[in-house]
């Protein structure tokens, strides 16, 4: 076993991961913490549990499946590893797997004896509209880790307010706490990030949230196949980092209340 653990937001990076020349284990977290059900006590087996048939329900996909794709890979957690780093994005989908992987690691590991440092750009030189890691190459990838930051124990302890207060989806109260913090350290792209997620929480008089009613007026404005409303989509909501799949879970909302067809 190596002595250095990554931990990689999903495929996409793990293609330009594996072009660097980089030492290590690699884990790849295959999660999406940022839609479904959600408990506090992530290493619990019932929070898996629930995750485990929410993903194959809503994703149509076998459950052996996520159980080899992620409940196996939870496993290198365990690995007694001198350093540890993070490779996550600026996006609510990314920041929401960010807080369940600290909150893993601040639960089953002595945080003293690993090193956790995290990679998380939110630009790029030279890439006008940076969507993520996974359209970066090894050098780039390789660039990124040169400059990466370590996490402290102070951060840790941030990660650990907000993650029950993400599960427990009450707006006021998570608006309350980002206005208490006013220093964010390494973490400062999770306060726009919850400020995102804050906005779904509401809903307007129509009882549709802000992703609902966006894609509502894209579909209403003409925009009517599905990669084209995801087009419209990405274009001014990247914060969210949703892929297809993803939005689909709102689109699908939308057409049970029969606001749109598709």
């Amino acid at each position: 076993m190596s002595s250095i653990l990554h931990i990689l937001n999903g495929d996409s990076t793990l293609y330009g991961f594996n072009q660097t020349g980089l030492d290590g284990d690699v884990m790849v977290w295959r999660e999406v913490l940022s839609e479904g059900p959600l408990q506090e006590n992530i290493s619990s087996a019932s929070f898996w549990t629930a995750r485990s048939e929410w993903i194959s329900k809503t994703f149509n996909e076998p459950v052996e499946d996520y159980q080899h794709k992620m409940i196996e890979e939870l496993g290198k957690l365990n690995g007694s590893y001198e350093e540890i780093n993070l490779w996550f994005e600026f996006d609510l989908h990314c920041q929401v797997n960010l807080l369940g992987v600290m909150q893993m690691l601040n639960q089953q590991t002595n945080m003293s004896l690993p090193a956790v440092y995290l990679i998380c750009p939110a630009c790029y030189p030279g890439i006008d509209d940076f969507r993520g890691m996974g359209e970066l190459n090894g050098d780039q990838l390789e660039d990124l880790y040169d400059s990466r930051e370590q996490l402290s124990e102070w951060e840790f302890e941030l990660a650990a307010e907000a993650w029950p207060l993400y599960v427990n989806s009450s707006a006021d109260d998570l608006q309350l706490w980002l206005d208490e913090n006013s220093f964010w350290g390494i973490l400062h792209l999770l306060k726009p990030a919850l400020q995102a997620h804050i906005k779904r929480l509401r809903t307007n008089a129509e009882g549709l949230n802000y992703i609902e009613q966006k894609l509502l007026d894209i579909y209403n404005s003409g925009i009517k196949t599905k990669i084209e409303i995801y087009q419209a989509f990405w274009s001014t909501e990247k914060i969210y980092g949703m892929g297809d799949s993803e939005i689909d879970i709102y689109l699908n909302r939308l057409k049970q209340k029969q606001l749109i067809e598709l």
